[in-house]
């Protein structure tokens, strides 16, 4: 079983490394990633836990890019010494860190206000990320759930216009993943809400600028989605990859590592990790030619 896409305290998951990865296995993947939002801090302290439970590892990062809308790129096979990858991601954690002083001050003028304390019992001594801030909204009573937080606080126009941090465009994305000797995969292309045109122009797009894949499989496609993802993937001649987006239960509760939403996931195709390997390994020996 195959998961591709799995987030850890590094970001906004639940757990730490080697208790996400023994979560995983427990759940039946063999073949797993761990992708945290613009870090790579994790990543050592997974490759040794991934090694000890026996699993087949992919060092991941998930990277936040803007173009009309926010998109995220998956990199796989990354380099996780890369200077110029570590100074992206430090570049992020400060935008990151200084977002979280907009957010204090944007839920206190909201009328739901949490203290940087009361968010931080929550991140494991990581960057707050919005999950961090949505449990404390729970907590304090502000928000009857999770995701009736983020609807009401942290996706509205308000929070966009003036709390969300810059993000880089999706070629610096892509190219980044790159240069530390990645493979650059689009993630969960049904969030960007696009029609099937619509869609099929921006993969095109971005494969002009380096896009190696799609993440098709993905815990809350539609059967209908992920065929069209896979005629994507045909047509742009791109990589297939899967994964659930695991972050524990305490923040997507609906969602299992490996099995997705009600078994929604369970892809066992041993060519997708074959076929992503060959890519890492033909972009590694392209960098280093």
């Amino acid at each position: 079983m195959i998961d591709l896409h799995i987030h850890t305290t590094y970001s906004d998951g639940q757990y730490a490394p080697a208790e996400t990865l023994q979560l995983a296995k427990q759940s039946g993947v063999t073949v797993a990633a761990i992708t945290d939002h613009d870090t790579v801090s994790g990543l050592g302290e997974a490759e040794t836990a991934a090694r000890e439970l026996g699993l087949q590892f992919f060092p991941g990062i998930e990277i936040s890019v803007q173009n009309r809308t926010e998109l995220h790129i998956l990199g796989y096979g990354i380099d996780r010494t890369n200077q110029a990858l570590h100074r992206f991601c430090q570049d992020h954690t400060k935008e990151r860190q200084e977002r979280t002083t907009r957010l204090l001050a944007y839920l206190e003028k909201c009328g739901a206000p949490v203290t940087l304390e009361e968010v931080r019992q929550y991140n494991h001594g990581k960057t707050s990320g919005r999950p961090h801030f949505a449990r404390a909204l729970v907590e304090k009573g502000y928000a009857s759930s999770i995701q009736d937080a983020f609807d009401r606080y942290l996706t509205t126009p308000e929070f966009y216009a003036h709390v969300e941090r810059p993000k880089p465009t999706p070629e610096e994305g892509i190219a980044v993943i790159r240069q530390a000797g990645g493979v650059a995969v689009l993630a969960h292309p049904h969030q960007l809400r696009l029609e099937n045109a619509e869609l099929d122009a921006l993969v095109g797009k971005l494969c002009a600028q380096g896009l190696q894949g799609i993440e098709a499989y993905y815990s809350r496609h539609t059967p209908e989605q992920t065929r069209f993802y896979l005629q994507l993937a045909e047509k742009h001649h791109l990589l297939v990859t899967c994964g659930s987006d695991f972050h524990g239960p305490q923040i997507k509760p609906e969602i299992l590592p490996g099995t997705g939403i009600r078994n929604s996931l369970c892809i066992e195709n041993r060519e997708i990790p074959k076929h992503l390997q060959e890519a890492i390994t033909a972009a590694q020996s392209g960098r280093n030619t």
